[in-house]
């Protein structure tokens, strides 16, 4: 069965107490899902930094300092801009992992192009540990593809989290 996505938000959280970290989250599709998710985790105050939602390309600039030709040789769902937002929000607060999310959650595909379904996540560590990963979610509800995102998201973060030694 299952892990539901609370249940894995508190086992995050609880690792990164274990192991003395903090997280942050920068979001665009979820829109501040993962951050709610992991703030309501028992102990989440002395875990959680708190997160950024960067919906528009604006705001990804302005927030978290994504670069525009980035955003302009890439459009906003790739994987280099992912990694940029989390590396936007690890200089821009003390979290020790920062997990970044951009896709399109739909109905309709963004204005790049880029079809429903599809979603990078991306985790950056202070000590350089970092992971990117692809989702192709197809044309699901926007709620399926932003719990996939998320669920995404704590996998990658419970990873990086487990193989660190305090």
């Amino acid at each position: 069965m299952q892990q539901s996505l609370e249940d894995h938000a508190e086992h995050v959280v609880k690792l990164a107490r274990d192991r003395h970290m903090t997280l942050a989250t920068v979001e665009s599709c979820t829109a501040g899902s993962l951050a709610h998710l992991l703030a309501l985790a028992e102990g989440a105050s002395e875990a959680v930094h708190g997160g950024f939602v960067v919906y528009t390309k604006e705001n990804k600039i302005a927030a978290v300092g994504v670069p525009l030709d980035l955003l302009a040789k890439h459009s906003a769902v790739s994987a280099d801009v992912a990694l940029a937002m989390a590396n936007g929000g690890l200089e821009r607060c003390p979290a020790s992992l920062v997990a970044a999310i951009t896709g399109v959650a739909g109905p309709e595909p963004d204005e790049d192009g880029n079809p429903v379904g599809l979603v990078y996540v991306a985790v950056v560590a202070r000590d350089g540990r970092q992971r990117v990963e692809k989702l192709e979610l197809g044309n699901q509800s926007k709620g399926d593809i932003c719990r996939a995102a998320v669920q995404a998201a704590l996998r990658i973060l419970e990873d990086l989290l487990a193989a660190h030694v305090p």
